[in-house]
Protein backbone atom coordinates (compact mmCIF):
# COMPACT_ATOMS: atom_id res chain seq x y z
CA UNK A 1 0.00 0.00 0.00
CA UNK A 2 1.42 3.29 -0.92
CA UNK A 3 2.22 5.97 1.75
CA UNK A 4 -0.26 8.45 1.12
CA UNK A 5 -3.03 5.40 0.62
CA UNK A 6 -1.81 4.23 3.67
CA UNK A 7 -1.93 7.06 5.74
CA UNK A 8 -5.76 8.16 4.04
CA UNK A 9 -6.83 4.69 5.33
CA UNK A 10 -5.57 4.60 9.10
CA UNK A 11 -7.42 8.17 9.38
CA UNK A 12 -10.67 6.72 8.15
CA UNK A 13 -9.64 3.79 10.57
CA UNK A 14 -9.25 6.19 13.81
CA UNK A 15 -12.31 8.28 12.39
CA UNK A 16 -14.37 5.04 12.49
CA UNK A 17 -12.98 3.86 15.95
CA UNK A 18 -14.00 7.57 17.17
CA UNK A 19 -17.64 7.18 16.06
CA UNK A 20 -17.74 3.67 17.93
CA UNK A 21 -16.69 5.27 21.06
CA UNK A 22 -19.55 7.76 20.80
CA UNK A 23 -21.72 4.95 19.91
CA UNK A 24 -20.75 3.08 22.64
CA UNK A 25 -21.21 6.58 25.03
CA UNK A 26 -24.79 7.10 23.77
CA UNK A 27 -25.88 3.89 24.41
CA UNK A 28 -24.58 4.21 27.88
CA UNK A 29 -26.87 6.68 28.23
CA UNK A 30 -29.42 7.03 31.22
CA UNK A 31 -32.41 6.77 29.68
CA UNK A 32 -34.37 8.49 31.86
CA UNK A 33 -32.99 12.25 31.39
CA UNK A 34 -34.92 13.22 28.14
CA UNK A 35 -37.70 15.24 27.65
CA UNK A 36 -40.54 14.08 28.96
CA UNK A 37 -43.07 15.83 27.36
CA UNK A 38 -41.45 15.52 24.30
CA UNK A 39 -40.85 11.92 24.50
CA UNK A 40 -44.49 11.48 25.42
CA UNK A 41 -45.85 8.38 23.43
CA UNK A 42 -42.89 7.46 21.79
CA UNK A 43 -41.45 3.79 22.21
CA UNK A 44 -39.69 0.86 20.57
CA UNK A 45 -38.87 -2.46 20.68
CA UNK A 46 -36.99 -5.42 18.99
CA UNK A 47 -38.27 -7.82 16.65
CA UNK A 48 -37.42 -10.24 14.15
CA UNK A 49 -34.07 -8.45 13.50
CA UNK A 50 -35.83 -5.32 13.22
CA UNK A 51 -36.14 -2.07 15.28
CA UNK A 52 -39.51 -0.69 15.69
CA UNK A 53 -40.14 2.83 16.51
CA UNK A 54 -43.79 4.30 17.65
CA UNK A 55 -42.98 8.13 16.49
CA UNK A 56 -46.35 10.65 17.48
CA UNK A 57 -47.07 14.35 17.82
CA UNK A 58 -46.37 17.75 16.04
CA UNK A 59 -42.68 17.73 14.34
CA UNK A 60 -40.11 18.61 16.36
CA UNK A 61 -41.47 16.49 18.90
CA UNK A 62 -41.27 13.50 16.39
CA UNK A 63 -38.30 14.49 15.51
CA UNK A 64 -37.15 14.43 19.40
CA UNK A 65 -38.68 10.85 19.62
CA UNK A 66 -36.63 9.93 16.61
CA UNK A 67 -33.58 10.65 17.72
CA UNK A 68 -33.11 10.16 21.45
CA UNK A 69 -35.16 6.51 21.36
CA UNK A 70 -32.92 5.17 17.88
CA UNK A 71 -29.33 7.34 19.31
CA UNK A 72 -27.51 3.95 19.62
CA UNK A 73 -28.53 2.97 15.87
CA UNK A 74 -28.73 6.39 14.88
CA UNK A 75 -24.88 7.05 15.43
CA UNK A 76 -23.76 3.62 14.06
CA UNK A 77 -25.49 4.30 11.17
CA UNK A 78 -24.01 7.60 10.53
CA UNK A 79 -20.67 6.53 10.87
CA UNK A 80 -21.37 3.41 8.19
CA UNK A 81 -22.64 6.40 5.68
CA UNK A 82 -19.77 8.80 6.74
CA UNK A 83 -16.99 6.20 6.46
CA UNK A 84 -18.39 5.35 3.12
CA UNK A 85 -19.48 8.38 1.63
CA UNK A 86 -15.61 9.87 2.42
CA UNK A 87 -13.86 6.77 0.82
CA UNK A 88 -16.38 7.09 -2.64
CA UNK A 89 -16.22 10.69 -3.27
CA UNK A 90 -13.02 11.52 -2.32
CA UNK A 91 -14.91 14.70 -0.32
CA UNK A 92 -14.41 14.79 3.26
CA UNK A 93 -17.39 15.15 5.87
CA UNK A 94 -17.18 19.02 5.92
CA UNK A 95 -18.43 19.07 2.29
CA UNK A 96 -21.56 16.96 3.25
CA UNK A 97 -22.05 19.40 5.71
CA UNK A 98 -21.43 22.61 3.94
CA UNK A 99 -23.65 20.73 1.49
CA UNK A 100 -26.65 20.25 3.81
CA UNK A 101 -26.17 23.71 5.20
CA UNK A 102 -26.03 25.32 1.97
CA UNK A 103 -27.85 23.65 -0.66
CA UNK A 104 -30.64 21.44 1.08
CA UNK A 105 -31.44 23.32 4.55
CA UNK A 106 -32.69 26.57 1.97
CA UNK A 107 -35.11 24.33 0.39
CA UNK A 108 -36.66 22.27 3.30
CA UNK A 109 -39.88 22.97 4.31
CA UNK A 110 -40.29 24.35 7.93
CA UNK A 111 -42.40 21.27 9.32
CA UNK A 112 -39.68 18.60 8.29
CA UNK A 113 -36.28 21.32 9.21
CA UNK A 114 -38.28 21.31 12.89
CA UNK A 115 -38.25 17.39 12.77
CA UNK A 116 -34.95 17.08 11.42
CA UNK A 117 -33.62 19.67 14.46
CA UNK A 118 -35.48 17.34 16.26
CA UNK A 119 -33.69 14.18 15.82
CA UNK A 120 -30.47 16.28 16.48
CA UNK A 121 -32.17 17.41 19.73
CA UNK A 122 -32.87 14.30 20.78
CA UNK A 123 -29.24 13.05 19.67
CA UNK A 124 -27.87 15.67 22.19
CA UNK A 125 -30.11 14.35 25.16
CA UNK A 126 -28.74 11.10 24.74
CA UNK A 127 -24.91 12.90 24.53
CA UNK A 128 -24.66 12.62 20.80
CA UNK A 129 -21.87 15.09 19.11
CA UNK A 130 -23.99 15.12 16.17
CA UNK A 131 -25.63 18.11 15.11
CA UNK A 132 -28.45 19.35 12.70
CA UNK A 133 -25.83 19.47 9.76
CA UNK A 134 -24.85 15.65 10.42
CA UNK A 135 -28.62 14.88 10.30
CA UNK A 136 -29.57 16.65 6.73
CA UNK A 137 -26.39 15.57 5.57
CA UNK A 138 -27.33 11.62 6.80
CA UNK A 139 -30.91 11.85 5.21
CA UNK A 140 -29.36 12.70 1.63
CA UNK A 141 -27.14 9.83 1.80
CA UNK A 142 -28.67 8.39 -1.56
CA UNK A 143 -28.92 11.58 -3.21
CA UNK A 144 -25.53 13.84 -2.31
CA UNK A 145 -22.92 11.26 -2.88
CA UNK A 146 -24.61 9.60 -6.11
CA UNK A 147 -26.07 12.27 -8.06
CA UNK A 148 -25.46 15.84 -6.56
CA UNK A 149 -21.36 14.90 -6.24
CA UNK A 150 -21.12 13.35 -9.55
CA UNK A 151 -23.00 16.68 -11.47
CA UNK A 152 -20.35 18.54 -9.19
CA UNK A 153 -16.99 16.88 -10.29
CA UNK A 154 -18.21 17.67 -13.46
CA UNK A 155 -19.30 20.74 -13.61
CA UNK A 156 -15.60 21.54 -11.99
CA UNK A 157 -13.98 19.34 -14.04
CA UNK A 158 -11.93 17.02 -11.21
CA UNK A 159 -9.27 15.44 -12.27
CA UNK A 160 -9.29 12.03 -11.56
CA UNK A 161 -12.85 11.74 -10.15
CA UNK A 162 -14.07 8.84 -8.60
CA UNK A 163 -16.83 6.53 -11.31
CA UNK A 164 -19.88 7.63 -9.17
CA UNK A 165 -23.17 5.95 -10.55
CA UNK A 166 -26.77 5.77 -9.83
CA UNK A 167 -27.07 3.06 -7.48
CA UNK A 168 -28.75 -0.09 -8.28
CA UNK A 169 -31.55 -0.34 -5.35
CA UNK A 170 -34.58 -2.88 -4.99
CA UNK A 171 -36.77 -5.21 -7.15
CA UNK A 172 -40.44 -4.58 -7.20
CA UNK A 173 -43.79 -5.43 -7.97
CA UNK A 174 -47.44 -4.39 -7.24
CA UNK A 175 -50.28 -5.94 -9.01
CA UNK A 176 -54.39 -5.82 -9.18
CA UNK A 177 -57.46 -6.91 -10.57
CA UNK A 178 -57.15 -10.31 -12.21
CA UNK A 179 -53.90 -10.87 -11.62
CA UNK A 180 -54.16 -11.15 -7.91
CA UNK A 181 -55.38 -14.02 -5.65
CA UNK A 182 -58.39 -11.75 -4.24
CA UNK A 183 -58.49 -9.08 -7.37
CA UNK A 184 -57.09 -6.11 -4.84
CA UNK A 185 -53.52 -4.56 -4.53
CA UNK A 186 -50.34 -6.66 -3.58
CA UNK A 187 -47.10 -4.76 -3.25
CA UNK A 188 -43.53 -6.41 -2.60
CA UNK A 189 -40.26 -5.19 -2.76
CA UNK A 190 -36.61 -5.92 -1.50
CA UNK A 191 -33.86 -3.38 -0.82
CA UNK A 192 -30.44 -3.68 -2.34
CA UNK A 193 -27.53 -1.66 -1.29
CA UNK A 194 -24.38 -2.58 0.26
CA UNK A 195 -24.56 -4.82 2.98
CA UNK A 196 -22.82 -2.75 5.79
CA UNK A 197 -25.40 0.39 4.64
CA UNK A 198 -28.10 -2.77 4.20
CA UNK A 199 -27.10 -4.39 7.81
CA UNK A 200 -28.58 -1.50 9.28
CA UNK A 201 -31.64 -0.28 7.82
CA UNK A 202 -33.87 -2.70 9.55
CA UNK A 203 -35.97 0.29 11.58
CA UNK A 204 -39.88 -0.12 11.30
CA UNK A 205 -41.42 3.38 11.80
CA UNK A 206 -44.55 3.79 12.76
CA UNK A 207 -45.22 7.60 12.62
CA UNK A 208 -48.65 9.61 13.63
CA UNK A 209 -48.15 13.10 13.14
CA UNK A 210 -50.51 16.01 13.89
CA UNK A 211 -51.05 16.79 10.42
CA UNK A 212 -50.96 13.90 7.37
CA UNK A 213 -51.91 10.38 7.12
CA UNK A 214 -50.43 7.98 9.91
CA UNK A 215 -47.49 6.14 8.01
CA UNK A 216 -46.25 2.57 8.42
CA UNK A 217 -42.61 2.00 6.77
CA UNK A 218 -39.47 0.71 7.12
CA UNK A 219 -36.11 2.62 6.89
CA UNK A 220 -32.72 3.67 7.70
CA UNK A 221 -31.56 5.20 11.40
CA UNK A 222 -31.96 8.80 11.30
CA UNK A 223 -33.86 9.18 7.93
CA UNK A 224 -37.21 11.34 8.11
CA UNK A 225 -38.22 8.66 5.31
CA UNK A 226 -38.12 5.16 4.16
CA UNK A 227 -35.34 6.04 1.81
CA UNK A 228 -35.34 2.46 -0.29
CA UNK A 229 -38.62 3.00 -0.11
CA UNK A 230 -41.68 0.61 1.46
CA UNK A 231 -44.56 2.74 3.14
CA UNK A 232 -48.50 2.51 3.75
CA UNK A 233 -50.47 5.72 5.17
CA UNK A 234 -53.52 5.65 6.93
CA UNK A 235 -55.85 6.99 3.35
CA UNK A 236 -54.90 3.63 1.80
CA UNK A 237 -52.13 4.45 0.02
CA UNK A 238 -49.21 1.73 -0.51
CA UNK A 239 -45.91 2.71 -2.04
CA UNK A 240 -42.28 1.53 -2.88
CA UNK A 241 -40.16 2.16 -5.97
CA UNK A 242 -36.88 0.80 -7.61
CA UNK A 243 -33.88 3.08 -8.41
CA UNK A 244 -32.91 4.02 -11.93
CA UNK A 245 -29.64 2.95 -13.06
CA UNK A 246 -27.47 5.19 -14.85
CA UNK A 247 -29.38 7.93 -14.10
CA UNK A 248 -26.89 11.25 -14.54
CA UNK A 249 -29.00 14.80 -13.42
CA UNK A 250 -28.90 16.64 -10.48
CA UNK A 251 -30.58 20.24 -9.74
CA UNK A 252 -28.95 21.75 -6.60
CA UNK A 253 -31.63 24.74 -6.63
CA UNK A 254 -34.39 21.87 -6.36
CA UNK A 255 -36.24 20.51 -2.93
CA UNK A 256 -34.52 17.47 -1.42
CA UNK A 257 -35.86 14.05 -2.61
CA UNK A 258 -35.92 12.67 0.83
CA UNK A 259 -38.34 15.69 1.76
CA UNK A 260 -40.25 14.96 -1.21
CA UNK A 261 -41.23 11.00 -0.72
CA UNK A 262 -41.80 12.00 3.01
CA UNK A 263 -44.06 14.17 2.40
CA UNK A 264 -45.40 12.21 -0.20
CA UNK A 265 -46.17 9.56 2.11
CA UNK A 266 -47.63 11.60 4.81
CA UNK A 267 -50.11 13.84 2.76
CA UNK A 268 -51.13 11.82 -0.51
CA UNK A 269 -53.91 10.38 -0.82
CA UNK A 270 -54.26 8.96 -4.14
CA UNK A 271 -51.85 8.27 -7.35
CA UNK A 272 -52.23 11.74 -9.06
CA UNK A 273 -51.50 13.95 -4.85
CA UNK A 274 -48.32 11.73 -5.20
CA UNK A 275 -47.26 12.18 -7.92
CA UNK A 276 -48.08 16.12 -7.71
CA UNK A 277 -46.22 16.07 -4.41
CA UNK A 278 -43.07 14.89 -5.41
CA UNK A 279 -42.86 16.48 -9.17
CA UNK A 280 -43.02 19.64 -6.62
CA UNK A 281 -39.62 21.08 -6.85
CA UNK A 282 -37.95 17.80 -7.96
CA UNK A 283 -33.90 17.87 -7.93
CA UNK A 284 -33.71 14.96 -9.58
CA UNK A 285 -31.89 13.35 -6.89
CA UNK A 286 -32.59 9.58 -6.26
CA UNK A 287 -34.39 9.07 -9.42
CA UNK A 288 -36.33 6.27 -9.44
CA UNK A 289 -39.66 4.65 -10.84
CA UNK A 290 -42.46 4.41 -7.99
CA UNK A 291 -45.03 1.65 -7.76
CA UNK A 292 -47.92 3.11 -6.32
CA UNK A 293 -51.54 1.61 -4.90
CA UNK A 294 -54.23 3.07 -4.45
CA UNK A 295 -56.51 0.41 -1.86
CA UNK A 296 -59.62 2.62 -1.77
CA UNK A 297 -60.05 2.28 -5.64
CA UNK A 298 -57.62 -0.88 -6.34
CA UNK A 299 -56.00 0.78 -9.23
CA UNK A 300 -52.15 0.70 -9.30
CA UNK A 301 -49.65 2.72 -11.17
CA UNK A 302 -45.99 3.03 -12.21
CA UNK A 303 -44.60 6.69 -11.97
CA UNK A 304 -41.28 7.18 -13.54
CA UNK A 305 -39.60 10.45 -12.39
CA UNK A 306 -36.29 11.55 -13.66
CA UNK A 307 -35.22 15.46 -13.59
CA UNK A 308 -37.37 17.33 -16.39
CA UNK A 309 -38.96 13.98 -17.53
CA UNK A 310 -41.27 11.69 -15.84
CA UNK A 311 -44.22 9.46 -17.08
CA UNK A 312 -47.33 8.08 -14.94
CA UNK A 313 -48.47 4.33 -16.16
CA UNK A 314 -51.83 3.43 -14.12
CA UNK A 315 -54.17 0.50 -14.27
CA UNK A 316 -57.12 -1.67 -12.32
CA UNK A 317 -56.04 -4.70 -14.10
CA UNK A 318 -52.36 -5.77 -14.52
CA UNK A 319 -49.28 -5.07 -12.80
CA UNK A 320 -46.09 -3.22 -12.66
CA UNK A 321 -42.03 -4.59 -12.33
CA UNK A 322 -39.57 -2.61 -11.10
CA UNK A 323 -35.53 -3.41 -11.01
CA UNK A 324 -33.74 -0.26 -11.71
CA UNK A 325 -34.33 -0.25 -15.40
CA UNK A 326 -36.00 3.36 -16.68
CA UNK A 327 -39.05 2.61 -18.82
CA UNK A 328 -39.65 5.61 -20.73
CA UNK A 329 -37.28 5.05 -24.08
CA UNK A 330 -37.17 9.18 -23.71
CA UNK A 331 -36.08 9.28 -20.40
CA UNK A 332 -34.10 6.44 -21.08
CA UNK A 333 -31.99 8.77 -23.99
CA UNK A 334 -31.98 11.62 -22.31
CA UNK A 335 -31.71 11.63 -19.21
CA UNK A 336 -29.28 8.20 -18.43
CA UNK A 337 -26.25 6.49 -19.57
CA UNK A 338 -28.26 3.13 -19.01
CA UNK A 339 -27.86 0.24 -21.58
CA UNK A 340 -31.69 -1.66 -22.55
CA UNK A 341 -30.16 -3.97 -24.63
CA UNK A 342 -27.35 -5.08 -22.54
CA UNK A 343 -29.57 -8.27 -20.90
CA UNK A 344 -26.02 -9.58 -18.81
CA UNK A 345 -26.39 -6.61 -16.74
CA UNK A 346 -28.80 -6.95 -13.31
CA UNK A 347 -31.77 -4.42 -14.40
CA UNK A 348 -32.23 -6.25 -17.41
CA UNK A 349 -31.32 -9.61 -15.99
CA UNK A 350 -33.93 -9.18 -13.87
CA UNK A 351 -36.63 -7.48 -15.59
CA UNK A 352 -36.93 -10.82 -17.63
CA UNK A 353 -37.00 -12.68 -14.80
CA UNK A 354 -40.22 -10.57 -13.43
CA UNK A 355 -41.68 -10.99 -16.56
CA UNK A 356 -41.24 -14.35 -16.41
CA UNK A 357 -42.57 -15.26 -12.93
CA UNK A 358 -45.66 -12.80 -13.07
CA UNK A 359 -47.66 -13.58 -15.99
CA UNK A 360 -47.00 -17.26 -14.86
CA UNK A 361 -48.76 -16.62 -12.15
CA UNK A 362 -51.98 -14.78 -12.51
CA UNK A 363 -54.63 -14.55 -10.54
CA UNK A 364 -52.49 -16.47 -8.16
CA UNK A 365 -50.56 -13.30 -6.24
CA UNK A 366 -50.66 -12.56 -3.20
CA UNK A 367 -48.28 -11.72 -0.25
CA UNK A 368 -47.08 -15.32 -0.02
CA UNK A 369 -45.85 -15.14 -3.20
CA UNK A 370 -44.37 -12.35 -3.30
CA UNK A 371 -42.11 -13.33 -0.56
CA UNK A 372 -41.37 -16.31 -2.62
CA UNK A 373 -40.62 -14.57 -5.58
CA UNK A 374 -38.25 -12.07 -3.60
CA UNK A 375 -36.01 -14.87 -2.27
CA UNK A 376 -35.61 -16.08 -6.17
CA UNK A 377 -32.23 -16.85 -7.35
CA UNK A 378 -32.79 -17.76 -11.03
CA UNK A 379 -30.16 -16.19 -13.43
CA UNK A 380 -32.19 -15.46 -16.77
CA UNK A 381 -29.06 -14.60 -18.86
CA UNK A 382 -27.28 -17.90 -18.26
CA UNK A 383 -30.42 -20.08 -17.75
CA UNK A 384 -29.87 -21.28 -14.43
CA UNK A 385 -30.24 -20.70 -10.75
CA UNK A 386 -27.15 -18.80 -9.27
CA UNK A 387 -26.00 -16.48 -6.60
CA UNK A 388 -25.08 -12.91 -7.99
CA UNK A 389 -26.35 -9.39 -9.45
CA UNK A 390 -28.73 -11.08 -11.65
CA UNK A 391 -31.22 -12.84 -9.37
CA UNK A 392 -34.53 -11.02 -7.91
CA UNK A 393 -32.67 -11.86 -4.06
CA UNK A 394 -29.47 -10.21 -5.27
CA UNK A 395 -25.59 -11.70 -4.06
CA UNK A 396 -23.43 -9.47 -5.12
CA UNK A 397 -20.78 -10.88 -2.52
CA UNK A 398 -20.95 -14.34 -4.33
CA UNK A 399 -20.65 -12.49 -7.91
CA UNK A 400 -17.70 -13.52 -10.34
CA UNK A 401 -18.38 -10.92 -12.82
CA UNK A 402 -18.72 -6.86 -12.08
CA UNK A 403 -22.39 -5.27 -12.77
CA UNK A 404 -21.40 -2.06 -14.66
CA UNK A 405 -24.80 -0.42 -14.21
CA UNK A 406 -23.69 0.69 -11.18
CA UNK A 407 -20.27 0.57 -10.80
CA UNK A 408 -20.09 -2.61 -8.59
CA UNK A 409 -16.57 -4.96 -8.86
CA UNK A 410 -16.67 -8.57 -8.89
CA UNK A 411 -17.81 -10.01 -5.33
CA UNK A 412 -19.14 -6.78 -4.03
CA UNK A 413 -20.74 -6.82 -0.84
CA UNK A 414 -23.91 -6.01 -2.00
CA UNK A 415 -27.28 -7.02 -3.04
CA UNK A 416 -31.14 -7.53 -1.35
CA UNK A 417 -30.49 -6.87 1.98
CA UNK A 418 -34.38 -6.69 3.58
CA UNK A 419 -37.68 -6.98 2.07
CA UNK A 420 -41.50 -6.25 2.48
CA UNK A 421 -44.72 -6.90 1.42
CA UNK A 422 -48.63 -6.02 2.20
CA UNK A 423 -51.58 -6.94 0.42
CA UNK A 424 -55.12 -5.07 0.55
CA UNK A 425 -56.43 -6.25 3.91
CA UNK A 426 -53.03 -5.27 5.39
CA UNK A 427 -53.09 -2.03 4.15
CA UNK A 428 -56.45 -1.41 5.16
CA UNK A 429 -55.34 -2.56 8.99
CA UNK A 430 -52.09 -0.63 8.19
CA UNK A 431 -50.39 -4.06 9.01
CA UNK A 432 -47.14 -5.11 6.77
CA UNK A 433 -44.89 -8.32 6.34
CA UNK A 434 -40.83 -7.27 6.79
CA UNK A 435 -37.72 -9.64 7.00
CA UNK A 436 -34.06 -8.76 7.60
CA UNK A 437 -31.11 -9.72 5.56
CA UNK A 438 -31.41 -11.50 2.58
CA UNK A 439 -34.86 -12.20 1.03
CA UNK A 440 -34.24 -16.13 1.06
CA UNK A 441 -32.94 -16.09 4.60
CA UNK A 442 -29.25 -17.39 4.19
CA UNK A 443 -26.41 -15.61 5.99
CA UNK A 444 -23.34 -13.06 5.15
CA UNK A 445 -20.62 -13.73 7.20
CA UNK A 446 -18.41 -10.80 7.12
CA UNK A 447 -14.85 -12.54 8.27
CA UNK A 448 -15.45 -15.41 6.38
CA UNK A 449 -15.97 -13.11 3.26
CA UNK A 450 -12.94 -10.86 3.67
CA UNK A 451 -10.65 -13.48 4.22
CA UNK A 452 -12.29 -15.12 0.82
CA UNK A 453 -11.81 -11.26 -0.56
CA UNK A 454 -9.32 -9.34 0.51
CA UNK A 455 -9.87 -6.56 -1.71
CA UNK A 456 -12.90 -5.37 0.72
CA UNK A 457 -10.73 -5.18 3.82
CA UNK A 458 -10.97 -1.44 3.92
CA UNK A 459 -14.64 -2.24 4.21
CA UNK A 460 -13.89 -3.98 7.65
CA UNK A 461 -14.65 -1.35 10.32
CA UNK A 462 -18.35 -0.94 9.12
CA UNK A 463 -18.88 -4.38 7.37
CA UNK A 464 -20.45 -6.92 9.96
CA UNK A 465 -22.23 -10.21 9.57
CA UNK A 466 -26.00 -10.12 8.36
CA UNK A 467 -27.81 -12.60 9.80
CA UNK A 468 -31.28 -14.36 8.29
CA UNK A 469 -34.19 -13.61 9.79
CA UNK A 470 -38.16 -14.78 9.25
CA UNK A 471 -40.64 -12.50 7.75
CA UNK A 472 -41.70 -10.51 10.74
CA UNK A 473 -45.53 -9.11 10.97
CA UNK A 474 -45.74 -5.78 11.80
CA UNK A 475 -48.96 -2.80 12.44
CA UNK A 476 -49.85 0.61 13.26
CA UNK A 477 -49.16 0.97 17.07
CA UNK A 478 -47.98 -2.42 17.80
CA UNK A 479 -46.69 -3.35 20.57
CA UNK A 480 -43.89 -5.57 21.82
Amino acid sequence: MRAAARTAFQSLVILSLLCGSANAAVAKQDATKGDEARLKGGYRFDRGGWVYVHLEGAPGDIGYQHGYLLAPEIEDGFRVVQFKDVHRTKRDWNFYRATAQNILWPHIDEEYQQELQGIADGLKARGSSMDVWDVIALNAMEEVPDYYVPTLDRQQKVANAPDLKAPGNCSAFVATGSWTKDHKPVIAHSNWTDIATGKRWTIIFDIVPTHGYHMLTDGFPGIIVSDDDFGINSSGLMVTETTIAGFTLFDPNGKPEFMRARKALQYASSIDEYVQIMLDGNNGGYANDWLLADNKTGEVARFEIGLKLHRVWRTKDGYFEGANFPSDPKLTKVETTFDPNNMSSSPNARRVRWQQVLPASKGQIDVALGEKLLADHWDSYEGKEDRNFRGLCGHGDAAPASEPAWAEPAYSPMGAVTAQAADSTMAKNMTLQARAGHPCGEDFIADKFLKEHPEFDWQRPILIDMKGNPWTEFKASDKQ
